[in-house]
């Protein structure tokens, strides 16, 4: 995977906002991204671009992922969202993020002015990262293209606003059930193509917004649904989504417990010391090679979000056989 690091929280900021981007730099989010497209007025982006490039080179992101989502390649402001970001601020940023992706040519085009861009100013070519956001149907039939179409490619990210108007889904609230749907969710489809597709391609997948930025309750009910099948994050709107964030997209104290202890058991009983077992009991649950590659997804998970272990495994006693 090119990016390790936890993308749990992914902090919206509009771009042309200097008082909330400077408070977005002490927030706890994994990562922030710069907004030129929504968020942002068509009058206020060209000031925004500037807004933005002072703001990646004036520093204290900490550990955050600096991202600045441009606009859709079809509008007449993309190329120079990315022009005068990635000229003004290159070295300090860490991807792109493209809005709208139908095509793996959208990719390739902004992969290719990306590099020029880098050779021309002497960067490190390849270093910046490129998010690709799926929000209409045309993107997510052809997401597989998409998420093969650049070594710069980090995340696919699902747009469900956009996404939502593009197939006629009957309901007004962004990543909520539509009226009359009853059984299973409408979003499954989606969210699990687009899944398929990051994983394929070992790439991050990311949720996109819950606009009712006041109901955390909500937020962790839809957050959770992404989070159990395998989503490694979500966007957050406002400050008091991102706990909520983080911790959806953790696993339990338990669960990484449960995934190291695995991974310890394994790993000694399947040594010379441990018998050279391939399928033992711990505790009650019999473990093997599948059990360790399941384990080895929450525990790097753990790991990467900082956690320790509570509840700590041995190996068993050996029986003196002389007493």
């Amino acid at each position: 995977m090119r990016s390790t690091h936890p993308r749990r929280s992914c902090l919206a900021v509009p771009g042309s906002s200097p008082k909330m981007i400077e408070k977005a730099k002490g927030l706890d989010a994994d990562q922030v991204f710069l907004d030129l497209e929504d968020a942002c007025a068509p009058l206020a982006k060209p000031g925004a671009r500037k807004t933005i490039v002072s703001a990646l080179n004036e520093g204290g992101w900490g550990s955050k992922i600096r991202v600045v989502r441009v606009n859709d390649l079809t509008t007449r402001w993309t190329y120079r969202d990315v022009v005068e970001v990635v000229e003004g601020a290159g070295q300090n940023l860490d991807a792109i993020m493209l809005p709208k992706v139908q095509s793996a040519a959208q990719i390739h085009w902004l992969d290719f002015t990306l590099t020029q861009i880098e050779k021309t100013l002497g960067f490190e070519v390849g270093r910046i990262g490129i998010e690709a956001q799926i929000e209409d149907a045309a993107g997510l039939i052809n997401v597989d293209s998409i998420a093969a179409a650049s070594p710069r490619n980090e995340t696919i990210i699902f747009g469900p606003a956009d996404f939502m108007a593009s197939i006629n889904m009957k309901s007004l609230v962004i990543g909520e059930q539509p009226p009359g749907y009853e059984i299973g969710d409408a979003f499954h489809y989606p969210l699990m193509r687009i899944l398929m597709a990051a994983r394929a391609h070992d790439l991050q997948a990311i949720d996109g917004p819950y606009v009712q930025i006041r109901n955390v309750d909500g937020f962790r009910v839809v957050a959770g649904r992404s989070a159990a099948l395998g989503f490694d994050g979500k966007w957050v709107l406002h400050p008091g989504q991102i706990a909520a964030a983080n911790q959806t997209f953790n696993p339990t104290q338990h669960d990484y417990d449960h995934a190291e202890n695995i991974l310890d058991a394994y790993r000694w009983f399947t040594s010379e010391a441990g018998g050279r077992l391939g399928a033992v009991m711990l505790g009650d649950e019999m473990i093997d090679e599948a059990s360790r590659k399941m384990a080895l997804v929450v525990s790097n998970q753990g790991r990467a979000a900082g956690m320790r272990r509570i509840d700590t495994w041995s190996p068993p006693v050996p029986v003196n056989s002389a007493s």
